[in-house]
């Protein structure tokens, strides 16, 4: 990555760019190639060195599955080349009720990508792996300039632009400011930014497994109580078939399982999974996160937009999470393009508001009651369930709208 060589920046010198982003997660840093690519100046600050490799300990081992129209996104950024040979297919996606008496599967839909498009829905890559391969794009970009290890210390908007002091005494003139900075977002408060924040009581355990029978490059999501428990592609490791898994639990039972020494853990989500892909595996360790959703009041301020988790955060259901965001950066460089001379104009972040808002509300909304379908613990709720997964599926158009829905597409 660039640095500047190091030295004593004098209090009262401002550094000038035309954007910066306050995070350096896997949307931070998308963004500063996306911005960088177009030909802005980007600095880039997160107060966390990016982990690269999946054996440090705190890397995040979640997966995220980037949709079609995230992988022409990613084109555009520059990075799909470096992220293709690491990508795994996703040509299938199974929904499985296992929601009887036994944790055995009730019933098992497969929506096929081939029913609308000659492309696989998306493609499968661990998060430590993409701020890796990120980052090295990175180094290319003369205009970029990222920053790990300093935060973002205050910010303070005007009209014609945003003063911005990190912690490492550093104090940058920006034309925009981007908060990719989570779900606590500093940035937002900043900006006096409203967040409702809807909490289920659950967690979500991710790892990677190994198991006997191929995945197929299907990913498959398995229904019973508490949330679902989701299988998804991941190239073959020591010879093996090989799956991302995330398991969606209550908050206590997510918890007790993650204690679990690692046979009785790896007995358990055998049962879990249905024993659809035979015994199960653990090859990473656990690491465990809260669930919950939450949509900003609004994704611009002056001289600030929201985007990623600082704008919405949603259960990882359906592969939602990650490429919604990507939607707001491709949104935002479209409008950025039509005006560079002012990448932060108050009309041009209005515009972004009223492109992104309603689809973020309408998405997070969805998502929401999926996720509480999911946890259905009742006898009666559960069958209730099956039957619409049923409806849905047994008509074709409707099938097919809900696919290109889950893509972000209409029609």
């Amino acid at each position: 990555m660039r640095r500047a060589a190091p030295y004593v920046l004098d209090m009262a010198e401002l550094e000038h760019t035309d954007i910066f982003i306050s995070g350096g997660g896997v949307a931070g840093l998308t963004a500063a190639a996306a911005f960088g690519q177009a030909g802005f100046s980007v600095i880039c600050a997160d107060p966390a060195p990016p982990i690269t490799d999946a054996a440090t300990e705190g890397s995040d081992l979640r997966t995220t599955a980037f949709l079609q129209p995230s992988r022409q996104f990613l084109d555009r950024a520059g990075l799909w080349e470096r992220l293709a040979p690491h990508a795994t297919p996703l040509q299938i996606m199974r929904i499985v009720d296992a929601g009887g008496e036994q944790a055995e599967a009730r019933v098992a839909h497969d929506f096929d990508a081939a029913d609308i498009s000659d492309l696989p829905f998306g493609w499968n890559l661990p998060n430590w792996l993409l701020s890796r391969e990120i980052l090295a794009h990175l180094a290319t970009l003369p205009n970029v300039d990222f920053r790990p290890g300093t935060g973002t210390a205050s910010l303070l908007t005007r009209e014609a632009e945003a003063r911005v002091s990190l912690t490492d005494g550093s104090r940058i003139a920006a034309r925009l400011v981007i908060g990719a900075d989570g779900r606590s977002s500093a940035v937002r408060a900043a900006a006096g930014i409203g967040v409702r924040t809807m909490r289920y009581g659950q967690k979500a355990l991710a790892f990677a497994v190994t198991h006997p029978v191929p995945h197929e490059n299907v990913s498959t999501e398995i229904h019973r109580s508490g949330g679902p428990f989701t299988l998804v592609p991941l190239p073959d490791h020591a010879g093996r078939p090989c799956s991302a898994v995330v398991w969606m639990e209550r908050g206590p039972e997510a918890l007790r399982l993650a204690a679990l020494p690692d046979d009785a853990f790896n007995a358990e989500m055998t049962v879990r999974s249905a024993h659809l892909f035979g015994s199960l595996t653990l090859v990473t360790r656990r690491t465990v996160w809260p669930i919950i959703s939450q949509v900003a009041d609004r994704m611009e301020a002056e001289r600030t937009a929201l985007v990623a988790e600082a704008a919405h955060v949603v259960p990882p259901i359906g592969a939602q999470g990650l490429n919604m965001s990507l939607a707001d950066l491709r949104v935002l460089l479209d409008l950025l393009e039509q005006n560079r001379e002012d990448p932060g104009a108050r009309d041009l972040l209005r515009r972004y508001h009223r492109a992104r808002h309603a689809e973020v509300l309408a998405r997070v909304t969805g998502v929401d009651a999926l996720n509480r379908a999911s946890m259905a613990e009742a006898q009666g709720l559960r069958d209730l369930r099956l039957r619409g997964l049923n409806a849905i599926y047994s008509v074709a158009p409707v099938r097919r709208v809900m696919m290109r829905a889950g893509l972000g597409a209409s029609g």
